[in-house]
């Protein structure tokens, strides 16, 4: 492993110190401008590392995000089993919310009028959604088209679904899909995608694109990388007229998602194509291998403008977060780490334990005696435990407090340690305390 070596820099975008004063009265602060203007959104860069990484903020009509930072998961427009107030609490600084579901249930249109998801679900500050793309054609896939980190051979799409009743078929022009909840057919298309979030109201959303996965075709990924090279052009346009109309509205940045699974000419060619777009920032999306993570991040940004966020979608585990950072990702989001807290599975300096374990029926200490959470301040492993074996609800609250706490944690303290120019030594420090009992 490279030591990086740091330096403090900023973005291309703000001004030097010499014209700080010129700058600010040529330009109107952010609460002069009017509601939907781009302006209210922004990225600046901090501290670098010369792998890749950075420190940096995200400006957003909501308040600012300091990266890098992991977001939250709250796919229904709720962290599940946890309040608004109490993921600010543990330290969550946005929440990111899914389009598809939302689309379904309660309907975009419903929480449109409610004033936009911060609104419905009392969360105050910045909030993301992604474009409904995963969704519509993992859930609605008959053969579970999923996103995976292992390759086990290609398949080709229309072979693997010939005898199958699949739930999704993508075109050129946008996917139909049957609900989950009910068997009703849907149709989902970038501008329906663009519709959909507009009226979600996030302060960041992604453009529609295609999934796939490791097992794909080499000519299947060709094929749909152009196909979401196309839509991200139609997103583009129907989120430009949108912002025209919904002047009532704050502005809402558009993500580019760069696809292309494992494959170094597609990865490049999707992040030289968007990155020449008209996008706020960008998603690395798709399908990759777990050991090829930094690799793929390095390739995509060396292609992407410099002064724009990225964000990857989908990790939570503590060796790929120092992966990722290391090599330029800038803010992250996975369902992890409150779906395992649901099932027993903690998090702690220590590496993971599951709490159904017998020996911990008598173990009065907290799920991680150096956490300062709400739930190892005032709880022991005992009752935690016995409220696991009780069924009773609080204990995915309790659970997922700590676990989204142990997460969101550690991201912040890997911002601290590249601004203090120790990441290469926290990153040995921590993985090398985390993994010890697997090594």
């Amino acid at each position: 492993m490279t030591t990086p070596a740091m330096t403090p820099t900023s973005s291309s975008s703000a001004p030097a110190p010499h014209d700080a004063s010129s700058a600010e009265a040529a330009s109107p602060a952010p609460s002069a401008l009017p509601v939907n203007d781009r302006a209210r959104f922004g990225f600046e860069i901090g501290t670098r590392l010369e792998s890749g990484g950075r420190t940096g903020v995200i400006h957003t009509p909501h308040g600012d995000i300091r990266t890098p930072a992991f977001i939250p998961v709250g796919t229904k427009a709720t962290v599940k089993a946890v309040r608004p107030d109490e993921v600010a609490e543990l330290g969550g600084q946005a929440v990111l919310a899914n389009a598809y579901h939302l689309y379904l249930q309660p309907g975009s249109d419903l929480i449109d009028e409610a004033g936009g998801l911060g609104a419905f679900m009392n969360w105050p500050g910045p909030t993301f959604t992604d474009s409904g793309g995963f969704q519509v054609m993992s859930l609605g896939a008959g053969f579970k088209k999923v996103i995976s980190m292992e390759s086990t051979g290609e398949q080709n799409d229309d072979l693997v679904a010939a005898g199958k009743d699949r739930l999704s078929r993508v075109d050129d022009d946008g996917v139909t899909f049957k609900s989950h909840l009910d068997g009703t057919m849907h149709r989902f298309t970038p501008e329906v995608s663009m519709r959909v979030q507009h009226e979600l109201g996030a302060d960041i959303m992604f453009a529609f694109d295609e999934l796939t996965t490791l097992v794909n075709t080499r000519g299947y990924q060709e094929t749909s990388l152009e196909r979401t090279r196309l839509w991200a052009i139609r997103c583009i346009e129907e989120h430009q007229r949108l912002t025209a109309e919904r002047t009532h509205r704050p502005y809402q940045a558009l993500f580019g998602v760069l696809q292309g699974a494992q494959y170094e000419d597609l990865r490049r060619k999707a992040a030289r194509d968007l990155g020449a777009m008209d996008f706020d920032g960008f998603g690395i999306g798709g399908a990759l291998e777990k050991e090829n993570l930094g690799t793929i991040i390095t390739w995509v940004c060396e292609e992407l403008p410099e002064d724009k966020p990225r964000h990857l979608l989908g990790i939570s585990e503590p060796d790929d977060l120092f992966e990722a950072i290391r090599t330029g990702a800038d803010t992250f989001d996975c369902v992890s780490p409150s779906r395992v807290a649901r099932n027993a599975a903690i998090y702690t300096r220590d590496g993971r334990f599951n709490l159904t374990g017998a020996k911990y029926r008598r173990d009065f200490g907290p799920l991680d005696p150096e956490c300062r959470c709400y739930t190892c301040s005032n709880y022991s492993r005992a009752y935690l435990r016995h409220l696991y074996k009780a069924k009773e609800m609080l204990f995915s609250t309790l659970c997922t407090i700590h676990n989204e706490a142990f997460i969101v944690g550690l991201v912040d303290e890997i911002r601290q340690s590249i601004e203090d120019g120790r990441f290469a030594e926290f990153e040995a420090e921590v993985l090398g305390r985390y993994y010890a009992k697997r090594i």
